[in-house]
């Protein structure tokens, strides 16, 4: 069988939305609040946000969220500060299609099955049931209008995600993907100790044409490969279903319950260990680029190099390890390094991560200083790497990865009144909406506190962004926008469109070098930017 890679790719992405739209839809839909608009046409954000009681800030993602899908139209005012949603010409009809998210909401909400790393047997029943309507189609009849048939094959899809997304994550953390299985026949009973719920699971993947099953034998098709191969493309999204699993309640009840958590307890709205597992695999295109261009800097004369590299969020020291590795055997500063020896820093916020990265980078037989760190406060990490290590900063190639927008929020010091934000984001903090100004302007103070330190060499950075709900509208099935939006957005982190960010960098006086930033895609779609920042 020949396979279409872009239409799996396609796939990926829809599946991926759904995993964000169906527990968003189904609220929303559940509160009365979709109604409401129908009703009205064209509503204030405030006014929604009033007369349904809800979370604002929250209710504000949810809306840009179904609009990225083109449920809805949505403007943000900067100038006025002040958010319309309204309906358009799909609204009726997908809205009247909702009621299928339920189910997989239901489990959800009610079961672990979709949010814990292994798979049990104890709601299989109610899967597979969810299975058998899934491959019915939920009993629907296709519309033969083909914008109606659009919406309905979208809202499957989306569906789909939340049944195949689980799983794939799952398998793929517990070693299904093994190139042992993947390129012999099987049977269930080999891989898992519950060989009956396992099968019940093959089995639909068999349905969705991932396997070939012929007695008792189930083999990977190669439309099951491609996605098998791109597993760890669903584990950053699947790993905040912890937190859609609450959504009703981040919307409408205790914006902030999932985020108290005592010292030392693990986070609530995010499966950390997931999460971290679907960055390595999905991020490994951009750390590609950044070896390009360590390489490229640490082959300049040596008085043009810096005297080391400090990671901001080292999380568990494997980057900068393989940074270290990078420059040692491909570049000039590696024959030198009796000489010239490279000062390396990693800093994090977290202890534990610290604890980690010391023993990983201990192992790995690699010289290195690991402090805390706090991203918005770097005046008191220089004078800490000053005063304990005799190392400057500004003396060093600062490197952070998909850090800054999860600062700790802070509202500015000093609000310029003149601003007005460009960005069409939507920001919140504990369920209050932030102003996309005020995001602006807390942007412009954080570079201006890393300014004095990064003008010298530079900082290079991979960042993740937002594009319009509109733009990401126009295309669907090419971009995890709208899945981006989501998760950041209702976890309280703060993702601006590129030209954005750019455009606060050069209010403080940093620049992208030209020769080394890249965008991906590079389209005017791109939701991932490399920059390397300097004075």
């Amino acid at each position: 069988m020949v396979i279409d890679k872009n239409e799996l790719r396609q796939q990926i992405f829809l599946h991926l939305d759904g995993l964000a739209v169906a527990p968003t839809a189904h609220y929303l839909k559940q509160k009365g609040i979709l109604d409401f608009l129908l009703e009205k046409e064209t509503v204030k954000l405030e006014e929604l946000s009033n007369h349904f009681n809800a979370n604002e800030g929250y209710l504000n993602v949810g809306l840009r969220v179904l609009a990225s899908q083109g449920f809805l139209s949505y403007l943000v005012d900067n100038q006025n500060n002040s958010v319309q949603v309204s309906t358009n010409s799909k609204s009726e009809y997908v809205f009247s299609n909702f009621y299928l998210y339920e189910d997989v909401v239901k489990i959800l909400e009610e079961t672990d099955f979709f949010t814990s790393v292994q798979i049990e047997n104890t709601h299989i029943n109610r899967v597979s049931n969810l299975f058998d309507k899934f491959r019915n189609n939920f009993g629907i009849t296709f519309s033969a209008n083909k914008d109606e048939l659009a919406i309905q094959q979208q809202i499957l899809k989306h569906i789909e995600g939340y049944l195949v997304a689980p799983i794939v994550v799952s398998l793929g953390m517990t070693g299904m993907f093994h190139k042992y299985f993947m390129e012999t026949s099987f049977k269930a009973q080999e891989f898992h100790k519950d060989p009956e719920t396992f099968k019940v699971i093959l089995d639909f993947f068999t349905h969705l044409d991932w396997f070939i099953h012929k007695n008792g034998n189930y083999q990977f098709t190669e439309k099951g490969l491609f996605f098998a191969k791109r597993a760890t493309a669903y584990g950053v999204t699947v790993s905040y279903l912890p937190m859609f699993k609450k959504l009703n309640q981040m919307l409408f009840g205790n914006a902030s319950a999932l985020r108290e958590i005592a010292i030392h307890e693990e986070e609530k709205h995010v499966n950390r260990e997931m999460n971290v597992w679907g960055s390595g695999g999905a991020h490994a295109t951009y750390f590609k680029v950044i070896d390009e261009i360590i390489i490229e800097l640490f082959n300049q004369p040596i008085d043009l190099q810096p005297k080391g590299i400090l990671d901001m969020g080292c999380g568990n020291g494997a980057f900068l390890q393989h940074i270290f590795e990078v420059i040692e055997r491909h570049t000039l500063r590696g024959k030198l390094l009796d000489d010239y020896p490279l000062f390396l820093v990693g800093a994090d916020y977290n202890q534990a991560a610290l604890k980690v990265t010391r023993a990983n980078l201990i192992k790995a037989d690699i010289w290195a200083k690991v402090v805390w760190g706090d991203i918005g406060n770097p005046d008191l990490l220089a004078a800490d790497l000053m005063e304990n290590y005799k190392i400057s900063l500004g003396d060093l190639l600062n490197v952070r990865t998909f850090l800054d927008h999860n600062r700790i929020w802070e509202n500015p010091k000093n609000m310029n009144p003149s601003r007005i934000s460009t960005s069409t984001g939507a920001f919140a903090h504990r369920g209050e909406r932030i102003s996309n100004n005020l995001v602006e302007e807390n942007l412009f103070e954080h570079f201006k506190k890393w300014s004095p330190y990064v003008e010298k060499f530079g900082l290079l950075m991979i960042e993740l962004h937002t594009i319009s709900p509109k733009l990401t509208s126009q295309n669907i099935g090419k971009t995890a926008a709208t899945a981006y939006d989501a998760t950041h957005g209702f976890s309280d982190q703060f993702i601006v469109e590129i030209d954005v960010l750019h455009k606060i960098a050069a209010e403080v006086g940093l620049q992208p070098d030209p020769v080394y930033f890249k965008k991906f895609p590079n389209t005017d779609y791109a939701t991932v930017s490399i920059n390397l920042l300097k004075g």
